[in-house]
């Protein structure tokens, strides 16, 4: 079931806590958090960007906690992102399965503070079926702060874990211990770097960001979200999406390609719409969330282009407890007569290159 609450006493602990929440992110345009107020598309220049033999179709997880799931009253997530419950991590295993059966992979990325648990056998399960697990820092950071009192609630509360350090001292440690973490307690490199949050231009125009990313190991990221205009359906009316916020959410699907920043670095976009954009900023009953999916899917493999399905295990398992979504995906996959097929990033990033290069 979708979390409601509808008491008087309820609406106003809600607006309280979506205004605490808007004042933090700012003018953050994020696939992971609550974009209340109307995206706007960036003014940039004309890209080069990959193109494929058949349709490159990805799902993937970000394995964290999300604010408002499993209950609406849910905030204290917000400080330990990592802390996942039992649920979250068993769907993310039994997504896992299931996409295997059906002759595909899910792409994960986990939160370092995952590793701070006492089991990490779920997760050291998903590796071991081939799935790959990518980075997303460790506390969850906001990679374009421009102070340290940004980077993440838990910071606000604890300052003193910060030690004095600047903001690229911390994204660079948060990185960087995710990739220790993920060595030392399943034994695998990191699989790509995901930043917490999207953001409508990616990381256009911060070549300092790229730098960091690539000095860490990672020659491709999944950073840019692109804006979907006109969404008034995304503002937690509970109400069936218009027309035009469908015809919007089809028209971002041409601008979710990769593409090469000037450093070097991959950017390998996710797809809109989230199920956090879906669920939590417009209220979104399942069936809407997966017209959009199948509408998606099919451009995809129409044009042979990349779909890279963005969800959360800790809201998808709530809102999708039947796991509909990624079925959906797989079906249409399987009726693609061959021309789409269902990889991980890197294997994206690969075809990528090579298309990007030619």
């Amino acid at each position: 079931m979708q979390p409601t609450s509808r008491s008087p006493g309820g609406l106003q602990r809600i607006s309280k806590a979506i205004a605490t929440r808007r004042q933090f992110l700012g003018s953050i345009a994020s696939a992971s958090t609550a974009v209340l107020t109307r995206p706007m598309r960036a003014a940039e220049p004309p890209r080069k960007t990959a193109t494929f033999a058949k349709a490159q179709i990805a799902i993937t997880l970000d394995l964290e906690m999300s604010r408002n799931f499993p209950e609406w009253q849910n905030t204290n997530w917000d400080y330990e992102k990592g802390n996942l419950n039992q649920a979250a991590k068993d769907y993310a295993v039994a997504a896992c399965r299931r996409v295997k059966k059906r002759g595909g992979v899910i792409h994960n990325f986990v939160v370092g503070q995952v590793f701070e648990q006492a089991n990490v056998d779920w997760l050291k399960e998903i590796a071991q079926q081939g799935h790959p697990i990518g980075n997303h820092t460790y506390d969850h950071v906001y990679l374009l702060a421009s102070s340290v009192e940004e980077l993440q609630y838990r910071f606000r509360r604890a300052p003193w874990l910060l030690r004095d350090r600047s903001v690229p001292e911390v994204l660079r440690e948060n990185i960087k211990l995710t990739n220790l973490a993920l060595k030392e307690r399943i034994g695998i490199e990191a699989n790509g770097f995901r930043t917490p949050g999207g953001f409508a231009a990616g990381l256009s125009g911060r070549e300092d960001i790229q730098q960091l990313i690539l000095e860490l190991g990672f020659d491709w990221v999944s950073c840019r979200y692109p804006a979907h205009a006109d969404m008034e359906d995304l503002h937690g009316t509970e109400s069936p999406p218009s027309q035009a916020a469908y015809d919007n959410i089809l028209a971002a699907q041409s601008e979710s390609q990769p593409f090469l920043y000037p450093t070097g670095l991959l950017e390998i976009p996710m797809s809109p719409v989230s199920d956090i954009g879906a669920f939590r900023t417009g209220r979104w009953k399942l069936e809407y969330f997966l017209q959009t999916i199948r509408s998606s899917v099919q451009w995809a493999i129409e044009h042979k282009a990349m779909f890279d399905f963005l969800a959360h295990n800790s809201c998808l398992g709530v809102v999708d407890p039947g796991f509909q979504a990624i079925d959906l995906i797989c079906d249409l996959v399987d009726q693609s007569d061959g021309r789409a097929e269902i990889v991980g990033l890197d294997t994206i990033a690969k075809r990528s290159r090579q298309s990007l290069a030619e």
